[in-house]
């Protein structure tokens, strides 16, 4: 087939790639084309045309949802060998804008089968014509399963040809991420119980109502809506949920919002040509820089239509951003409710948020370059002044939301430029001094912290800076890791202002790697105290996460742990019932 051809109609093929690479395929009877058949990958290419494209011509996000479904469907069945119909699909974001007269290239395999599902990989990239640029648009995960002629379930022939690096990265990320997928309601629920010690005060007369955003449409289902196996097209389905969210999002926000990313969701259930399908959306929280809309699909046949049962057959979760023509504008209008329901969403919203960048982190594949600096006389200054001042700048960073809270605890996060950072705010009945002396020995850790195996001192540099060896317990059968830090602490220079404990890595001569542990690196970490009364104060733990500190908070982020909750609750024990000896000792 000339490819030329392929672009300008629209069309599908299949080539004989092993991973997803934004390349296109070569189907000559070399060697790599043998595992053609065993690993297969479906390509679709489609130039962008105003038929496609929202009123500022750039490409509809319902549109790119729907060759999704389409591309990934057909993977999955030419794995299967049967016809198969969606489950589930995974958290997309949308990273690159596509705008009409470019070329949108996606590519889709099944990156795993398990027994009765199979996970498909989806990389849509875009090409301009002109340049010959490729810039890659999202990243997307479908769950599928094969239709059964009868009641029997279909046993699913494995994935049994990884020929390169990714393709073993992806078949083992699969079932992490499959994980996550079977956890997420089970996660969800257990967030919520614990949901009304969040902030739920949207009742300001300031606020603007979400009732004010309520959207209900209606679609009939016709023919050309209908998949090949008769029922509606579930990327059909998704196109007009988009289309109900953005209308829902335009009326809070006064003009269109930019479609970030779509919250994982299932398919509930099927619907059929004839059905009448009814769209309900809402905004149901804004945060400071992006918006939930939900979504609800409710599915009718005549006879239901006339008796008014629904069909629950669908919801979804749409995050908008604000567009570029509003980008002084940093924060999307605060929201109130003004029912239970309402209350409910709300906080529903902050609880799917924090899972959603929970799986974006802990799934994350992105590599990052050395992060400590090597230490020695000659910098030592320098890297003092640094690590005291980036905990400072990361404490006063704008952003910071609250994603859980108990009494004398609260746990925040801020995610910037894709990295992650938390803050634990812990509320202490000792002074701010007695709490200073005793976090800045860095020895007594392990007394209060599970996630710190020992401590022990390397090198005094001065009185207020000293170099540590950490060791860390393992976590899910890795090895266990260890971390050589640089303790930089500083008492006030003025009245009002905090006591600073900072941390990052560094490399030291005497401390080489060891075969045994997993060399991991902190970039910036450390307490800031304050005082709150006389006899209290407040104590504030920073960590910018790196991919070596993620596994030991990765539980708690998506929710089935609370070991940052239990930590800080050992630490407020800890440093309220040491003795006053040991301060002396100190």
């Amino acid at each position: 087939m000339n490819p030329d051809s392929s672009v300008l109609n629209g069309t599908v093929d299949i080539v004989n790639e092993g991973h997803l690479n934004g390349t296109a395929g070569d189907s000559s009877g070399t060697e790599e084309g043998k595992s053609f058949n065993m690993m297969p990958e479906v390509e679709m290419c489609q130039s962008v045309l105003p038929c496609h494209a929202n009123h500022k011509g750039r490409l509809s996000a319902g549109q790119l949802l729907k060759w999704i479904d389409i591309i990934a469907c057909l993977a999955a069945e030419k794995h299967a060998g049967l016809p198969c119909v969606t489950a589930s699909i995974d958290d997309i974001q949308f990273e690159e804008t596509v705008r009409v007269g470019q070329i949108i290239n996606i590519k889709a395999k099944v990156n795993r089968a398990f027994n009765t599902s199979m996970e498909v990989g989806i990389r849509v990239v875009v090409q301009d014509v002109l340049t010959g640029v490729l810039k890659r648009v999202c990243v997307a995960y479908s769950t599928f399963v094969a239709k059964p002629v009868g009641t029997q379930k279909i046993r699913l022939k494995p994935v049994d040809c990884l020929t390169t690096a990714e393709d073993h990265l992806e078949y083992a990320l699969a079932s992490e991420r499959r994980r996550l997928r079977l956890y997420n309601e089970d996660a969800f629920t257990k967030l919520m119980q614990d949901s009304h010690l969040l902030k739920a005060n949207g009742k300001e007369s300031s606020q603007i109502s979400t009732e004010r955003t309520r959207v209900q449409s209606i679609e009939l289902v016709l023919p050309p809506h209908a998949n090949h196996h008769g029922n509606t097209f579930g990327g059909q389905i998704m196109a007009w949920m988009e289309n109900a969210a953005t209308v829902a999002a335009s009326r809070l926000y006064g003009t269109y919002p930019t479609l970030k990313s779509v919250d994982m969701f299932k398919f509930r259930g099927p619907s059929s040509v004839g059905d009448r399908l009814v769209f309900k959306a809402i905004v149901n929280n804004t945060f400071q820089k992006s918006l939930e809309v939900g979504v609800r699909v409710e599915a009718y046949d005549c006879e239901e239509w006339t008796q008014g049962k629904a069909r629950h057959i669908n919801s979804a979760f749409l995050i908008y951003n604000a567009s570029s023509d509003k980008a002084h504008t940093q924060t999307f209008p605060s929201v109130k409710y003004t029912s239970k329901d309402g209350q409910r969403r709300y906080l529903a919203a902050i609880v799917r948020k924090r899972i959603r960048l929970a799986r974006k982190h802990i799934l994350s594949s992105k590599e990052e370059g050395p992060l400590s600096v090597p230490w020695d006389k000659s910098n030592q200054v320098y890297l003092s002044y640094n690590n005291v001042a980036a905990l400072t700048v990361l404490a006063g960073k704008h952003g910071w939301e609250v994603n859980s809270s108990q009494p004398k605890i609260r746990v925040y996060m801020n995610e910037e430029l894709d990295t992650l950072s938390v803050q634990v705010e812990m509320h202490v009945r000792v002074s701010s001094l007695q709490a200073f002396f005793l976090l800045s020995d860095l020895s007594l850790r392990p007394s209060w912290d599970r996630h710190y195996s020992s401590c022990e001192e390397v090198q005094v540099v001065n009185e207020d800076d000293k170099l540590y060896h950490i060791t860390c317990p393992a976590v899910n059968k890795d090895k266990p890791r260890d971390f050589v830090v640089l303790m930089s602490r500083r008492q006030p220079c003025k009245e009002g202002d905090s006591y600073i404990v900072a941390l990052r890595s560094v490399t030291v001569a005497s401390v080489p790697p060891d075969p045994d542990y997993t060399r991991s690196e902190v970039l910036c970490a450390g307490f800031l105290i304050s005082d709150a009364s006389s006899a209290t104060c407040k104590v504030s733990y920073y960590n910018q996460v790196t991919s070596g500190v993620l596994p030991y908070i990765a539980g708690n982020l998506a929710g089935w742990s609370k070991s940052m909750e239990e930590t800080a609750s050992s630490c407020i024990e800890f440093l309220e019932n040491v003795t006053d000896q040991k301060i002396c000792a100190f």
